[in-house]
């Protein structure tokens, strides 16, 4: 199997179907009730990171999270730019997982983490699919007329 994006490309779309998309739509629709979650209840964010704060700055991964979760969950909705709306997911998932060793053991939180880490890796390789505007802006020809130096000056 190829493994460039372009051949990625051409599995996804020769094995695509809307239970995909539809996961896919789910996917973001979570990444952004996460970001807003992160937004409204921030001081739950800060209890936490309490335990690695030290390492992280605070408000700065807090401003990122939730950029990145509202930006990158309405780009996976409409799969534009799939990969790397996902690519800027898995760090901060990566992050939710190992928040679990570090403080309180979360066993929920822990397996959310996992699970969506694992979908999303999924789509780091997947992409959109056929049914995305990454898709659409691909197959979308542009024609280019030739316009004679004669019609310009008419025109202008």
């Amino acid at each position: 199997m190829d493994t460039s994006v372009k051949g990625l490309n051409k599995w996804a779309n020769a094995h695509t179907n809307y239970g995909l998309d539809a996961l896919r739509i789910a996917l973001g629709i979570f990444f952004i009730y996460k970001g807003a979650h992160f937004i409204t209840n921030n001081r739950d964010f800060e209890d936490l990171i309490s335990p690695v704060s030290n390492f992280m700055g605070g408000m700065l991964t807090f401003h990122y999270i939730a950029a990145a979760h509202i930006m990158g969950g309405i780009m996976i909705i409409f799969g534009l730019l799939t990969r790397w709306a996902i690519i800027a997911q898995l760090p901060i998932l990566a992050g939710a997982i190992l928040i679990n060793f570090f403080g309180e053991m979360h066993v929920g939180n822990l397996i959310l983490a996992l699970v969506i880490f694992g979908i999303s890796s999924f789509y780091a390789f997947y992409g959109g699919g056929k049914h995305s505007a990454d898709y659409y802006f691909k197959m979308e020809k542009i024609v280019f007329v030739p316009i004679s130096k004669k019609a310009l000056r008419d025109y202008f």
